[in-house]
């Protein structure tokens, strides 16, 4: 019988379907691209390094060591190892070992007294289910999938934070210089409404163009508040990513610096590479293959089982005749249990790892699609924003030459105070876009690698728990602390 069940077991009897890695078909080249693209992989390691801020490199390391996010994807790491551990240790034969002491008394006979007596006893328990179709190595396969699938949530919430970080950051720089643009401006229009003012006291211009000088200047001064309270708000996000309280950064974020400007183009490889890149697609791929395995599990549930159990034990009258001048008795055998009539349970079980298998493949379909959305949106966002991106540039030219001609013009009586505040006008609304769009390129360049699957490639330490108990061991209830 043990000869058989070995064979049985050695011959890695399995039920339940074996993972295939899913296949899909995609296109040979992005369509925003053009097929003339090169098709040389992206640059993808240290991605945010390209857009040249000390400041931001600095940002992007303190968020991945301090985010909460990526500790908390560090605790369902050593969650899924222990859970790996754990189905592994299952596979083996279990042991326990056993012993008691107790004090007896007889009850008096016809023909003597009681007797009182000391019985001592040892023992050793072993027991061992045999995983005869497999529904344990399906498990541990699950657990092993499951490990996977935790290290690429982990990857994930480390493309999300380095975009969003850099992102954040981006917008801040954004506002800042929006804020000193409408400062300038600002400034500029309240020397207009001083000249209207000398202009009007001349005779030169009437009590309208001063109304309308002043009422311009406090309009653009209008807008700093809401500017400064966008530029507190990413501040404070860009604090809570790195793990810190909301105003930590204010302070090292209060020095102006230029909008972080990426070097174009950057290649994008083919569509095929968000397979490999995308920690998403990835995670959603490791979760079908665990969902697969699952399968297994449930349907082993439906065949018979079989486990070997042993026990040896002495016992004595005297604590030192155990295992010599004792009686020994053991017990060694297998026994056997097959589902006869469940309603239906079992089957019903194995039928919902199957839709839940179903409903991760298609999850991992979406994935690829939405990657491939991605990537679409960003490239052509980003390719468009820097036509956008010349044409304002040539926009603010010409308004700043007009300003300043109309300005001239205006100081020599030439021209008319309307012409002159339209210049001004104008000129604001420009140059606000031109900075408005140069954030947008940098958002646009983030979000396309993000799309193409790039975000942190150092080393992450999850082996290190986020709390260090101390005490463990066995200790006096009248201890513990509240």
């Amino acid at each position: 019988m043990v000869v058989v069940l070995t064979a049985l077991v050695n011959s890695g009897c399995v039920v339940g379907p074996d993972y295939q890695k899913p296949d899909i078909a995609l296109p040979l080249h992005w369509a925003s691209a053009g097929k003339t693209a090169s098709s040389r992989p992206p640059e993808l390691s240290k991605w945010w390094r390209r857009l040249n801020d000390q400041t931001l490199d600095m940002l992007i390391e303190e968020a991945v060591a301090g985010n909460l996010d990526v500790a908390g994807s560090r605790a369902r790491i050593r969650e899924a190892r222990a859970s790996y551990r754990q189905n592994v240790g299952a596979l083996f034969p279990s042991a326990d070992g056993s012993a008691s002491a107790t004090r007896n008394r007889s009850a008096a006979s016809a023909t003597g007294a009681a007797e009182t007596y000391s019985q001592y006893r040892s023992g050793f328990d072993a027991s061992w289910e045999i995983d005869l179709f497999g529904g344990k190595r399906r498990a541990v396969e699950a657990a092993r999938y499951g490990m996977d699938a935790a290290e690429e949530e982990l990857r994930a919430t480390l493309l999300s934070l380095i975009g969003d970080v850099a992102s954040n950051y981006v917008e801040a720089r954004g506002y800042q210089a929006r804020i000193a643009l409408a400062r300038r401006t600002a400034t500029s229009q309240r020397e207009t409404v001083a000249l209207t003012r000398t202009r009007l006291e001349a005779g030169a211009a009437s009590a309208v163009d001063v109304a309308n000088s002043s009422g311009q200047a406090s309009n653009t001064e209008a807008n700093i508040p809401t500017l400064e309270a966008a530029y507190a708000q990413a501040v404070h996000r860009l604090s809570v990513l790195t793990g810190r309280p909301p105003a930590s950064l204010a302070d090292r974020m209060k020095k102006s610096a230029p909008i972080p400007g990426p070097k174009l183009p950057i290649p994008t490889g083919i569509p095929a590479d968000i397979l490999l890149t995308r920690p998403d697609v990835r995670l959603a791929e490791r979760q079908y293959a665990q969902a697969t395995a699952k399968i297994g599990q449930a349907e082993a549930e439906r065949y018979p089982g079989i486990s070997l159990t042993g026990n040896i034990a002495t016992t004595g009258l005297n604590l030192g005749d155990l295992g010599r001048s004792s009686s020994i008795s053991w017990s060694f055998g297998p026994s056997l249990s097959v589902p006869i009539f469940n309603a239906g349970q079992l089957a019903a079980a194995a039928d919902v790892a199957r839709a839940q298998r179903d409903q991760y493949f298609v999850a991992w379909r979406a994935s690829v699609l939405t990657a491939l959305e991605d990537v679409e949106n960003a490239t052509v966002s980003l390719s468009l924003e820097r036509v956008r991106n010349g044409r304002l540039a040539t926009s603010v030219r010409h308004y700043r030459d007009g300003a300043s001609l109309a300005r001239t013009l205006y100081q020599s009586g030439s021209t008319s105070f309307l012409e002159l505040l339209e210049a001004e006008r104008s000129l604001y609304s420009a140059e606000d876009a031109l900075i408005q769009s140069r954030v947008s390129i940098a958002t646009d360049y983030i979000a396309l690698n993000k799309a193409l699957g790039g975000g942190w490639d150092g080393y992450v330490d999850s082996t290190k728990p986020e709390i260090l108990d101390a005490n463990q061991g066995p200790r006096l209830a009248g201890s513990v602390r509240n």
